[in-house]
């Protein structure tokens, strides 16, 4: 049984691959690689003489479960991607997946995340943290995601592309509300790396009059806890106590367990409540 290692590269400073990284992709029988031709740039610079098969998110179906069985064969593959760690926002989990199904061992070989960059270069909050990715195209899973992430009280992170980014920007403002802090890094480890401190508002107002360039990893402060129990306060207040009663009921709650989360929602003595379903 082979070995599928998960080799991180550089997401733009060549300095940045380490020792292993280069022995093992030296070592493996082959590399999957997301792009083949974005690959080999990295294999002649660091003189590796290896063959590359395409992996990547169009036939992953395919060419997932030929790698699985190489694996089973005995041989070792490298996964790579354009730049980053593997299987992280690309096809690679897949086959992370696949190979805990077929008992195959997988190990990584750490390096550069664009997202932990982004999030240390931030100046936010560290010790909680979310990975959203990339945000749906889809205009009702986008606006679902976003109003969940309005209410997100940790860190988070996205990545956007630079011909979309005024739109996540205008979406971002919309949900969460022009004055929630926002770190725009681009070109991280890159010779134009750039970190904006600012506001959702001010950075549509300066996405304005200066083209987005670059791949950017956008780190937003997540919401104070203690605004989302005053929101929660004012919404379960709005609901009468019978249909709050049905809420936890429809949720498979006993009448009792109802009550006790009634009363914590409500900021009430429980035995209030309790009297006046008894009533």
């Amino acid at each position: 049984m082979g070995t599928l290692y998960l080799v991180a590269t550089p997401i733009g400073n060549l300095e940045d691959m380490s020792f292993r990284s280069i022995r093992i992709l030296n070592e493996v029988d082959y590399i999957a690689a997301e792009d083949t031709r974005h690959t080999i740039k990295l294999l002649n610079h660091f003189e590796i003489n290896k063959r590359m098969v395409s992996y990547h998110e169009h036939n992953r179906m395919e060419k997932g479960p030929e790698i699985i069985r190489d694996l089973q064969s005995g041989k070792d593959v490298a996964l790579v991607s354009d730049a980053g760690t593997p299987a992280i926002s690309d096809p690679g989990e897949d086959l992370v997946r696949l190979c805990h199904e077929h008992g195959v061992t997988v190990t990584s070989i750490p390096g550069p995340a664009a997202l932990i960059n982004a999030l240390i270069l931030s100046g936010k909050d560290t010790r909680r943290f979310a990975f959203e990715g990339f945000l749906s195209m889809n205009k009702k899973e986008r606006r679902n995601r976003l109003e969940f992430l309005a209410r997100e009280t940790r860190t988070f992170i996205l990545y956007e592309a630079p011909h979309k980014l005024k739109n996540t920007l205008n979406d971002l403002a919309k949900a969460l509300g022009e004055d929630r802090e926002i770190t725009l890094t681009r070109e991280l480890t890159k010779k134009f790396e750039e970190i904006q401190n600012m506001t959702l508002g001010q950075a549509v107002d300066y996405h304005k009059t200066h083209d987005p360039r670059g791949e950017y990893a956008l780190v937003i402060k997540g919401l104070p806890e203690s605004l989302v129990k005053d929101q929660e306060k004012v919404l379960y207040e709005a609901l009468s106590l019978e249909d709050h009663m049905a809420h936890y009921i429809h949720q498979g709650k006993t009448k009792k367990e109802a009550i006790k989360l009634i009363a914590k929602d409500r900021d009430k003595p429980k035995r209030e409540i309790y009297d006046y379903f008894i009533r």
